[in-house]
């Protein structure tokens, strides 16, 4: 049921920063956790961060300190603001939905986001 659209990707400078957000159809209230991921060239798609209907986060150890990832249940989105981009944290990002019962897992499209001077 739940459909995911991210935006907000673009180009930036190595040091800027871009937040992305993630706009459900549905309501994300019942999803367990809530994430971002992104996928570089020639590369598998990685974990980026989690955050859990409890607002827990996680974020990948090349991330932690630079990104911050939020929620907000009123609104149905999930957003993902980054700090001092580098340039390879290049790579198409996508949202990501989960749930365990009734078991769903739910992807966005992706927003391409690309750092180079």
């Amino acid at each position: 049921q739940v459909q995911l659209a991210e935006s907000g990707g673009g180009l930036v400078q190595p040091g800027g920063s871009l937040r992305l957000s993630c706009a459900a159809s549905g309501s994300i209230y019942s999803m367990n956790v809530m994430g971002w991921y992104r996928q570089a060239p020639q590369k598998q798609r990685e974990l980026v961060a989690t955050i859990s209907s409890g607002d827990t986060t996680n974020y990948s150890d090349s991330v932690k300190g630079r990104f911050t990832i939020s929620r907000d249940n009123a609104k149905n989105t999930v957003s993902l603001q980054m700090n001092s981009l580098k340039p390879e944290d290049t790579a198409v990002y996508y949202c990501n939905a989960q749930r365990g019962w009734p078991w769903g897992n739910y992807w966005g499209k992706g927003t391409l986001v690309t750092v180079f001077s």
